[in-house]
């Protein structure tokens, strides 16, 4: 079937829909990956983004059951150059047409996704519709200025508050949209898990006796959670904090600091991050459209991205408090900042960084 995607200023690219056919609005971001299209599509970070991905053949592997980042897709759409209806891979359980199928996202193959990702990089991250019928533009402008994605986090935390059991450092968690892996990555180091939503009280979070707090990584704007950066402002000082992405940014703001959106955001698994720490360049997976623009009081930098020199980490001694804006957790990759989580642990068990 033939599809458009329509950018809100107008541009329009056609090409062949895939996956659930049916008419879908939402954020257009471009990743750099070559690979990881399936962490990508159910990574809760992407909720209300249509997803470009600049490497021309996707699907090459196919989808399989075991690595997904949640337990569903979060983007609205997939944008790709040619996807491969024959996948090649030992582990492959699913096509992408079919997990799309399943998941009700639409998919859209056939455009010059290079040219749409200059088109992002030269005017900024821009709302579009995929439409699989004719539309007027009367109609196009009504529905791309009605869609904003401003409940993300509320439709992506959890509903309830759980327990994942472990020996080690017990750490509560305000899940804002949590990847499995960052689950994992706690899990494998023998981490007892308190997981929040992230409505959750303060009061409620310190009743379980935690030895740290963990803020996630979750989608949009985090100055659309007032209330979670309220509970974070409370819990300063009452117990060791770490944060990853978007917990990066509420700490921000909760420490009296300030977040703006980047341009075209920072989607891939390529980005070279600076550790002031260990004086060493890593390349670093990353999703996000924001950052810190102003640093709080007191704030040590850890880390820089190496591309526009955004602040990428961040330590506060006095306070135990110590965040990063890339993901350690990176799955397929890379994994050269894994390290991150046995520093975490270090801050949350009372050590300090040589930062």
């Amino acid at each position: 079937m033939k599809a458009q995607l329509i950018l809100e200023n107008g541009m329009v690219f056609e090409g062949k829909a895939f996956g659930y056919l049916k008419e879908t609005i939402g954020e257009v971001v471009f990743n750099t990956g070559m690979t990881g299209y399936q962490e990508i599509l159910t990574d809760p970070s992407y909720y209300g983004q249509m997803v470009v991905m600049t490497y021309p053949l996707i699907g090459n592997y196919g989808i399989n059951l075991e690595d997904m980042e949640s337990s569903k897709s979060h983007v609205r759409a997939l944008i790709v150059r040619e996807n491969s209806d024959y996948p090649n891979n030992f582990r492959c359980e699913l096509t992408l047409d079919g997990y799309l199928k399943s998941q009700k996202v639409i998919g859209l193959e056939g455009i010059d996704t290079r040219a749409l990702t200059r088109v992002l990089r030269e005017h900024g991250t821009m709302r579009a519709i995929i439409a699989v019928r004719e539309l007027t533009p009367s109609q196009i402008k009504l529905k791309i200025d009605a869609f904003n994605n401003q409940m993300a986090v509320s439709e992506v935390t959890t509903q309830e508050s759980y327990v994942i059991e472990g020996n080690n450092t017990h750490i509560a968690v305000i899940d804002c949209g949590i990847k499995s892996n960052i689950l994992r990555s706690f899990e494998a180091r023998g981490c007892k898990l308190s997981v929040f939503p992230a409505s959750a009280t303060s009061e409620e979070i310190l009743a379980v006796n935690p030895d740290g707090i963990f803020l996630s990584n979750g989608p949009a704007d985090p100055k659309d959670v007032p209330d979670t950066v309220a509970t974070v402002k409370v819990l300063i000082g009452k117990k060791p904090i770490t944060a990853i992405c978007l917990g990066h940014q509420l700490l921000c703001l909760a420490l009296g600091g300030n977040t703006a959106k980047l341009k075209f955001g920072h989607h891939g698994c390529n980005h070279p991050v600076k550790d002031f720490i260990t004086n060493r360049v890593y390349i670093t997976s990353q999703n996000h459209n924001y950052y810190v623009e102003t640093l709080p009081e007191g704030a040590v930098v850890t880390h820089t991205n190496m591309n526009d020199q955004t602040v990428e980490g961040m330590y506060f001694k006095d306070l135990d408090i110590y965040s990063v804006q890339f993901h350690p957790e990176a799955c397929p990759g890379p994994t050269d900042t894994a390290h991150i989580f046995d520093e975490f642990i270090t801050v949350m068990q009372g050590g300090k960084l040589n930062a």
